[in-house]
């Protein structure tokens, strides 16, 4: 099914708030042209490869062209591969109920990791017999976003609970915290015994905030965003990229040659000592507000989906934010939630094809979720959907043949 999407392709400045060494900021190289890359999105048209019966959330693929996700709430949840062209989706693995699966990735050896819940899960994809995937670490609270460094270490973000916690797991599976993201709620910020909020949104139009109780404090019932640590993404020069849900940032973290942190921490006694200073801000800007999944092509441009406002947006090497596109508003209600962009969570370049995971989540742009292509009461409750025009730089070389 092709969508046309009237696109935004106005380029905006991002707000550079890092310099110098503790910042990694890279140079602008070449095919990072922001004209370049807006050009992208003029009257784009997607095209649906996967429409799931369960909730997705995490994509990644292999070099043959294939797009690997993991549906929510199954029993056992099945990870499915369908090629990036369209066609059918076969299972090639299970994880154990009760089951909620975000991030996904592949190692080099073809393994695939997928977090779920405090423990990320590994199996090696097989359509003809697909496994039942067994636990690689535990003791990660809220595992969400999934990344490997060039060591083979993989490093896991804490997209559950707010405390912007990021692990580091060896190939033991024993997880070590290396650093922790700057929160957005804080013991510090308390109103009558309640945790104060993240990015409050509760000023927004009628109709775009969701106000639903989930168990979490007061004050997120009533709209708020307070996840700071969420897709991971490795450099090429082995910096790591996160992307902050809450701020609508993106972090860069630097290294020294044995591994250890080199970007600076404990700025801020509020928080614990590991606690990532603001200067490791590379961006942030309203673009990309509810910045959930991030992806880096060969340019080092950082392609990131903004769930909460139903768009795509990039951040060159040089630090410029571009709205790439948006879904436009709907003539009568002004609403933005009719598609093709269905709170898009995970964006994945398969060479000059780019990819999203849309996981139609009842928030902001996207309320109600409803409209559009998947709907929470109908046989489609979340998608796969490919860009069906080429990349103007492909993305990084894969790990899996």
């Amino acid at each position: 099914m092709k969508l046309l999407a009237t696109l935004c392709t106005a380029v905006a400045a991002g707000s550079l708030l890092v310099a110098g060494d503790a910042a990694g900021t890279a140079a602008p190289q070449a095919g990072a042209d922001p004209a370049a890359v807006a050009a992208v999105g003029r009257a784009a048209t997607f095209t649906t490869v996967f429409g799931a019966p369960l909730a997705v959330e995490g994509l990644t693929g292999d070099q043959a062209g294939n797009l690997y996700s993991a549906g929510r709430g199954g029993d056992p949840c099945p990870v499915w591969r369908v090629s990036a062209r369209g066609g059918a989706a076969a299972v090639v693995g299970n994880i154990p109920a009760p089951c909620s699966p975000a991030g996904i990735a592949f190692d080099a050896r073809g393994r695939l990791y997928v977090a779920d819940g405090d423990e990320v899960h590994v199996f090696t994809p097989d359509a003809a017999t697909p496994p039942t995937s067994t636990v690689f670490a535990a003791g990660v609270p809220g595992a969400n976003g999934l990344a490997f460094d060039r060591t083979g270490a993989l490093w896991v973000s804490d997209g559950g609970t707010g405390q912007g916690r990021v692990w580091r797991v060896g190939s033991d599976g024993v997880p070590a915290e290396m650093f922790r993201v700057q929160p957005m709620v804080s013991d510090v910020n308390v109103v009558n015994g309640v945790g104060g909020v993240g990015r409050d949104v509760r000023g927004l139009p009628p109709g775009q905030v969701t106000i639903t109780p989930t168990g979490r404090a007061a004050a997120d019932t009533a709209g708020s965003q307070h996840l700071v640590a969420n897709g991971l993404a490795f450099t090429r020069d082995g910096s790591l990229l996160i992307a902050d849900t809450a701020r609508g940032a993106v972090w860069r973290v630097t290294f020294d040659r044995r591994g250890a942190l080199r970007s600076p921490t404990g700025c801020d006694t509020t928080f614990t000592p590991n606690t990532l200073c603001l200067s490791n801000i590379v961006v942030v800007h309203p673009y990309l507000d509810g910045a959930d999944g991030i992806a880096i092509d060969r340019a080092g441009n950082v392609w990131a989906t903004a769930n909460e406002r139903n768009a795509i947006v990039v951040v060159t090497a040089g630090g410029t934010a571009i709205e790439v596109f948006r879904n436009a508003p709907d003539a009568t209600t002004r609403l933005r939630n009719g598609g093709p962009m269905e709170f898009p969570t995970s964006p994945f370049l398969s060479d000059r094809r780019l990819c999203v995971t849309h996981s139609d989540g009842a928030r902001r742009d996207n309320v109600p979720n409803s409209a559009g292509e998947a709907s929470p009461t109908g046989a489609v409750r979340a998608k796969i959907s490919c860009l069906d025009a080429p990349l103007p730089v492909p993305g990084l070389p894969l790990p899996v043949r």
